[in-house]
């Protein structure tokens, strides 16, 4: 499902609800593409601290913990920079999504 927020610049995002498939696969590459630049380097830090003891391993185990929430986090980050849902469904389940 997905979620389509709007800016009052005019900006409108869509964004996945759930899990990120594209963050199991792709890792830091998804906030940094989306312009998410303090979640690329706390992913940064996380998947070379954890990858660095394991051989590698550790830095996939953080992208399958962070595919879970990373798209509930950047949804938060969304609304905390002014954006608002579109449409009243989208509200609903913005509230509880994010809140739930």
């Amino acid at each position: 499902m997905k979620i389509v927020l709007r800016h009052e610049s005019g900006l409108v995002k869509e964004v996945k609800k759930g899990f990120s498939w594209t963050f199991l696969f792709f890792g830091l590459f998804v906030p940094l593409i989306r312009g998410d630049l303090k979640w690329t380097i706390i992913m940064l830090l996380l998947q070379a601290l954890a990858g660095a003891f394991t051989y590698g391993i550790g830095a996939f185990v953080v992208s399958l913990i962070f595919a879970f929430i990373y798209n509930k986090i950047y949804i938060k980050g969304l609304l905390e920079k002014g954006y608002k849902a579109t449409t009243p469904e989208d509200e609903e389940i913005i509230m509880n999504y994010v809140n739930g």
